[in-house]
């Protein structure tokens, strides 16, 4: 018998049904569960960014991604791969919404890039709805993983049709990220 305490009427958290906006994303992906892995070796990362700051600054395949600590309102950089292009800039999440530059980005997604030798302000967009996704992905198709002149040069040729329905699929479980400069 129930003694009409408020606790009793509440459901607890794990009996909330998921909201719509989790349900729309799906599950997160593998990759969210080895988060831990890249905040372990985020002082190595810092370092090899610090020390190779100049080639990131330029380099084809990579942005330097400045966003707003959502705790500590704080400048904080992360080093991606990306696709870029005249007026936009891909990247993807491989951490699904762990990563803290995601969860930084969904509370402000006021950036600053530094990207092709330039420094700009920016506003981040999330897309969340897979076939936008996948379109996206088909136009800016990008090899993530290791986006180097040469690697990314064969998978947009010799090894796109390979490669693309990959990437397809890859993004079903992973937020992407269009980037536009403020004008």
């Amino acid at each position: 018998m129930s003694n009409g305490s408020d606790s009793e009427l509440r459901p607890s958290l794990r009996e909330r049904p998921p909201s719509p906006a989790s349900r729309a994303r799906g599950p997160e992906p593998f990759a969210a569960r080895l988060h831990v892995i890249p905040r372990t070796i985020k002082p190595v990362q810092a370092a090899i960014v610090r020390l190779f700051r100049r080639y990131f600054e330029h380099a084809p395949g990579w942005v330097l991604l400045t966003t707003t600590g959502r705790r500590t309102g704080l400048p904080r950089e992360v080093l991606l791969p990306c696709e870029r292009s005249r007026d936009l800039l891909v990247v993807i999440s491989t951490y699904g919404w762990q990563s803290d530059w995601m969860k930084n980005i969904r509370r402000d997604a006021r950036v600053r890039i530094t990207s092709a030798g330039w420094v700009l302000d920016a506003r981040a967009e999330v897309m969340e709805d897979l076939e936008v996704k996948r379109s996206i992905i088909t136009k800016h198709l990008f090899f993530p993983v290791a986006p180097f002149m040469v690697l990314n040069f064969l998978h947009r040729t010799v090894l796109r049709p390979a490669w693309l329905p990959f990437m397809r699929w890859w993004v079903k479980s992973r937020p992407l990220v269009v980037i536009r400069p403020q004008a």
